[in-house]
């Protein structure tokens, strides 16, 4: 499912117009400008958690020595910060049937 099959299918299950849908799709999701609510509470180190349905949360990788395969050399790997998603009881249910 794409953005516009959500927009649609949340338009057609809430009664609400596409450009209303798409307005709430993107305030929730929006990545790109940073404008989202799930972006902006990702971005300060918040975890969102929707009961049934999962946990959205951060990270951090520590910072590691790797080795480049190539020239053989030792390289420092710098720490990473990134985004998970953990599935719910209810969410995990329905897809493991």
């Amino acid at each position: 499912m794409n953005k516009k099959e959500l927009v649609n299918k949340l338009a057609k299950q809430t009664g609400l117009t596409q450009a209303k849908a798409m307005e709430v799709v993107n305030a929730l999701f929006e990545a790109e400008n940073g404008k989202g609510i799930l972006t902006l509470e990702l971005e300060s180190g918040r975890k969102v958690t929707i009961p049934g349905f999962g946990t959205f949360g951060t990270k951090v990788r520590a910072a590691r020595v790797g080795v480049n395969p190539t020239t053989k050399d030792r390289i420092q790997i710098a720490p990473k910060k990134y985004a998970f998603f953990r599935p719910g009881k209810n969410l995990r249910e329905l897809v493991e049937a």
